[in-house]
């Protein structure tokens, strides 16, 4: 192939040479190209068949594009799309200009659900489900606040920089592409018309013979589906939302008169706690499971000798991978807490949750432990907690473990010097709310066991953090990542109970759980949305009350032991400890 002539020997071949002194006029795209093309046919002729089969390659990839990585192979873009056949049929019918119009708005379209196709590929790996697109588009400025607190801030800004990068290709490739393809059209009707015949019958014949390769249809019309199932997705959350916030309304709960919520608790010092991807899959995946177990059997055994017994079974969470503050408010609430605007929904109702029954009662001071909070909280309200201390107000002074902000023995420590060593008012009691973070991804670095009068300042993790792993190398390695998740829990688990060994009292009562399961590149695309859950007391009457709920005796939930629902957790807590439903109707 000949090299390409300057714009200066083409600007001079189309119009003479310049007068001394003055400038050349300007020569025009169109007549550059033409100029360069006449004198290289042959290499013209090549470039123009290159573009025209990437344009091509472009638009059936976004035509055929699945939306789960499982789908995603050779066989999933070796189709035959009845949308490339209509709009064949269609772009040859039409005038020069309609027909570009067409075309471009319609590669827009195609590109658009590309993205989603891609979105949902993301949600399905990380949160087990697909992308909503009328209440997702919150997420992605968490997804980009996690990424600044996991690898930094440089790092965050070059992904948001690609991703944007990606979208704006997604949209344009697309509708260029089918703007080459519409000209490429008009220009040979006659072999155009024919093609596009043999394409709709062959299509026809591949669907009405249900013909496959390996298990994906040859015939395909993904992105009507594609569109179809988004239209449904829309109405469906519209729908949802109202249903939902009659159901919000509601409270069995509701009007019971604080004298009547959880007497059989006065006295006791209750403490619920949350540990972050604690999930089913810690327990049992035989991958993740023989370490943790151990941890869990031998910290039952180590509390008991510390006279604590513990009872466990499994709650199915709301959420999946992330979103954690879903969890924590479907198990306060009682009600299914499953996307963001029933979160929205609910921490903008007087609905009763459960921390704020104890302090309905005028018997407990109520505190919140939340190292992971680095802004303004105002749930803190609906949560009816008195005194919330953040990341800010727990005295560290030592690193970050990527996305935690301190580790879980150091978040417990400040629990107990400026909480839990300090007696509560006089003739009250205290309940707590903690969420430890430790075992949030990418899980790197992980923290280990110090000693606990050591922790002084959290200056002693500094070493500790700069010899860990790298956040950037653990995060992209699914191996890696299940073994640094499952040092985490064991990490969290045994900061806890180590904890309620050394200051727990007769008066203790500890309500521990999951929020959700790890991410689904951990937990496996099949894994349930299970967590354990675990009450731990001295006092035998705290777990007599329990019976009923037939729990398995220890920290480790027996596989068979019962599931709940996370939203049921709340009432039958408080209808074990006294509670008597006073119904307010919505």
């Amino acid at each position: 192939m000949s090299a390409l002539p300057s714009a200066e020997d083409v600007a001079e071949e189309i119009t003479g040479p310049a007068p001394p002194g003055s400038r050349r006029p300007r020569v025009p795209w169109r007549a550059w190209t033409r100029r360069w093309r006449a004198r290289h046919p042959g290499a013209a002729r090549a470039l123009s068949v290159t573009v025209t089969v990437l344009a091509a390659a472009v638009v059936l990839a976004a035509l055929v594009m699945p939306d789960s990585v499982a789908r995603l192979g050779p066989a999933a873009f070796v189709r035959l799309p009845a949308e490339a056949v209509v709009g064949a049929a269609v772009l040859l019918a039409l005038p020069h200009r309609p027909r570009v119009a067409v075309a471009a708005v319609s590669g827009v379209l195609l590109g658009a659900v590309t993205v989603l196709d891609a979105l949902d590929m993301g949600f399905g790996q990380y949160l087990g489900r697909t992308f909503d697109v009328v209440l997702d588009w919150s997420l992605l400025g968490d997804a980009e606040s996690y990424l600044e607190d996991s690898l930094g801030r440089p790092a965050a800004l070059a992904a948001v920089a690609g991703a944007v990068v990606l979208v704006l290709l997604a949209l344009v490739l697309p509708a260029l592409s089918l703007v080459r393809l519409a000209g490429l059209l008009a220009r040979h009707p006659g072999p155009a018309h024919r093609a596009t015949l043999v394409a709709a019958v062959v299509w026809i014949t591949c669907s009405a013979l249900g013909l496959r390769l390996t298990d994906v249809p040859v015939a395909s019309d993904r992105t009507v589906s594609a569109l179809r199932t988004q239209a449904h997705r829309i109405a469906d959350t519209l729908r949802d939302e109202a249903a939902f916030r009659k159901t919000a309304r509601t409270d069995a709960f509701g009007n019971t008169p604080p004298g009547q919520l959880v007497p059989d608790l006065r006295g006791k010092d209750v403490i619920f706690t949350f540990i972050e991807s604690y999930g089913r899959s810690a327990v049992e995946d035989p991958g993740i499971a023989p370490g943790v177990d151990r941890t869990l059997d031998a910290r039952t055994r180590a509390l008991a000798k510390a006279g604590f017994h513990a009872r466990s079974g499994w709650l199915t969470s709301a959420t999946y991978g992330g979103s954690s503050w879903l969890g924590h408010s479907t198990t306060m609430s009682g009600l299914w807490i499953s996307n963001q605007q029933r979160y929205r929904t609910v921490m903008a109702s007087d609905h009763l949750s459960l921390t704020e029954a104890f302090r309905k009662t005028g018997a407990y001071q109520t505190v919140g432990v939340m190292p992971g909070v680095q802004k303004g909280w105002p749930e803190q309200a609906w949560y009816g907690l008195d005194k919330v201390y953040d990341a800010f107000q727990l005295g560290y002074r030592g690193p970050k473990f990527s996305w935690s902000t301190m580790p879980d023995q150091y978040a417990l420590q400040q629990y107990q010097e400026r909480v839990h060593a300090r007696p509560p008012a006089a003739g009250k009691s205290r309940m707590s709310l903690l969420i430890l973070t430790s075992s949030h991804q990418p899980w790197a670095p992980v923290p280990r066991m110090t000693d606990w009068d050591r922790l002084g300042d959290g200056s002693v993790f500094g070493p500790m953090a700069a010899a860990g792993d790298d956040p950037a190398d653990v995060i992209a390695d699914t191996a890696r990542s299940r073994e640094a998740y499952g040092r985490s829990v064991r990490y969290s688990v045994t900061a806890l109970t180590e904890w309620l060994e050394r200051y727990g009292t007769d008066d203790t009562v500890l309500v521990f759980l999951g929020d959700h399961q790890p991410i689904a590149r951990v937990s496996g695309g099949h894994a349930s949305r299970d967590v354990p859950v675990s009450i731990v007391a001295r006092d035998p009457r705290i777990l007599d009350k329990t019976d009923a709920w037939h729990w398995t005796d220890g920290l480790r939930p027996a596989h068979d032991a019962p599931v709940w629902r996370m939203s049921a957790f709340r009432d039958r807590f408080l209808r074990a400890y006294g509670s008597t439903p006073h119904p307010r109707k919505g």
